[in-house]
């Protein structure tokens, strides 16, 4: 009898030890989460102005406070699904100033900031957006004529922009092999594009990943395929469907130019391919 209760007590002390473990893991699995989350280059870079507040539980985020427009808000949540550990993603987060209608000029300027500011090729900081009635204006620098006819293509694919008017001038500068030398780059090299504040920092895989899928959304061409992105160290996979082969080529040339993108590799199947997607 005595044996019995000594294996009963037994029983329970290992139960509440391993019950304790648990409690333990998924703590410290929440704080890596959470610390993983503020520590990322999204957050540090295209979020710093922004006030949001991570927690977890058992891997579940919950995401609260306020951002500036709605592409900040699916930014963030696209930075944290891309976090090892997260199994889902509440976004409570709400918008400075309230909602903006769809298609409204102030929910479309937000939408060409953002494309701007997540594609390498074109300078985004510089470039000066104003919307009136759908209609785009772009004002600023380009460093080239292709930048200055790169900005407007990729304007001209947000969805909601009926017209864009480009009055970008170009920068009256001459680039010398010395100059690029001086700055570290290799002749011919191409200087399009200005650095967001801490670009010189490493890009965490979990905001490339984010900083991908949010460009693919607000680009036109891309918003309704469903592509599904993973990355590592920088290499980005595609895989998906797509309903034909240019679309599968131009969903590539976009994820390219994302910031923090170093190589893709575009397992997209396209329909007239007469395949099937993994």
């Amino acid at each position: 009898m005595k044996y019995k209760r000594y294996s009963l007590a037994l029983i329970i002390a290992v139960a509440a030890l391993i019950l304790s473990d648990g409690k333990l893991f998924a703590s410290d699995t929440d704080a890596r989460i959470i610390a993983a989350a503020e520590q990322s280059y999204v957050f540090k870079t295209y979020l710093k102005n922004d006030n949001i507040i991570v927690t977890a539980k058992n891997g579940a985020v919950t995401l609260t406070g306020s951002v500036v427009d709605e592409s900040n808000k699916m930014l963030a949540k696209e930075t944290v699904a891309s976090l090892p550990g997260v199994t889902s993603v509440d976004n409570q987060l709400t918008l400075r100033g309230g909602l903006s209608a769809s298609n409204s000029d102030t929910w479309l300027m937000a939408r060409v900031k953002s494309t701007l500011l997540f594609h390498r090729n074109v300078d985004g900081m510089a470039t000066n957006v104003s919307v009136e009635n759908g209609i785009v204006t772009l004002r600023g620098e380009a460093n080239s004529t292709a930048q200055k006819d790169l900005t407007t293509e990729y304007a001209r694919d947000v969805d909601g922009v009926k017209g864009i008017n480009n009055e970008m001038t170009l920068k009256n500068t001459v680039i010398t092999p010395e100059k690029q030398a001086q700055d570290g780059k290799k002749i011919g090299e191409s200087t399009l594009g200005q650095k967001l504040d801490g670009m010189n920092e490493a890009i965490d895989d979990a905001s490339t990943s984010a900083l991908v899928k949010t460009t693919l959304l607000l680009h036109r061409s891309t918003s309704a395929l469903n592509t599904t992105v993973d990355t590592e160290d920088g290499v980005v996979t595609l895989g998906g469907k797509t309903g034909n082969a240019a679309e599968k080529d131009l969903t590539g040339k976009l994820v390219s130019d994302v910031y923090g993108v170093k190589r893709v590799v575009n397992n997209m199947v396209a329909a007239t391919d007469g395949k099937t997607a993994p």
